[in-house]
């Protein structure tokens, strides 16, 4: 399989359960290494090059005896990413992304459709420069779902961040990915789309019916 990431944008491995979306997201966070190929950074070579990643999975894994502000700054405690993480860009963060007000409260005070967000910038507060995603939306309600949604778009269009997000849901492609890349059953990737409404929901219906039908036969 052969499939190149843009700096900058946001690109949706779309599919199916069971055809390696996650696996190939741990292989580009460095989590497993490949059985065969080569998995480039830039000019690096497989690890990373010196590029800087962040992973938020499908649980937000917050700890929960410490505050939403504690959970954020968490980074800051790992000698790697001490000089990345203070409490000014904590604060600022919390309060740019909208969740200022939830800063001293703990994980069991809050929602998941919160919970998932502080974990979305969690990640961010160590400034990474590319940003993987583990279909961290799929276990909020429709509502919140779409909402968080959207909210993720904007943040990483504020970080300018290179985003990775795994998802078998189509409207979820449709809203995240300014590009989307269709996995199919042997682990492939079979169709490519550029998405240029992404971040709406109004997307271009050609474009859905195109994907769901490329998706049924994946």
């Amino acid at each position: 399989m052969e499939l190149q990431v843009r700096s900058g944008e946001s690109l949706v491995l779309l599919g199916p359960s069971g055809v390696g979306k996650s696996t190939l997201l741990r292989l580009l966070a460095g989590l497993e290494e490949p059985a065969g190929g080569e998995l480039r950074v830039g000019s690096g070579s497989t690890g990373g090059g010196g590029h800087s990643y962040a992973v938020v999975f499908q649980k937000p894994l917050l700890y929960p005896w410490l505050t939403v502000r504690e959970n954020v700054a968490l980074g800051g405690r790992f000698r790697a990413l001490r000089g990345r993480v203070d409490a000014r860009h904590v604060d600022g963060l919390l309060d740019h992304f909208g969740i200022a007000e939830l800063a001293d409260s703990r994980p069991d005070q809050i929602s998941g459709g919160q919970a998932q967000r502080v974990a979305v910038v969690r990640a961010a507060a160590t400034r990474p420069e590319i940003l993987l995603l583990d279909e961290p939306f799929s276990a909020l309600d429709p509502v919140t779902r779409a909402d968080s949604q959207r909210w993720l778009v904007g943040v990483t269009a504020d970080l300018g961040v290179t985003t990775v997000m795994v998802t078998h849901d189509v409207d979820e492609a449709l809203v995240v990915g300014s590009r989307i890349a269709l996995l199919g059953s042997s682990g492939r990737v079979q169709q490519e789309w550029t998405n240029p409404s992404h971040g709406t929901t109004d997307s271009d219906p050609a474009l859905r019916e195109s994907i769901l039908a490329a998706y049924r036969t994946a």
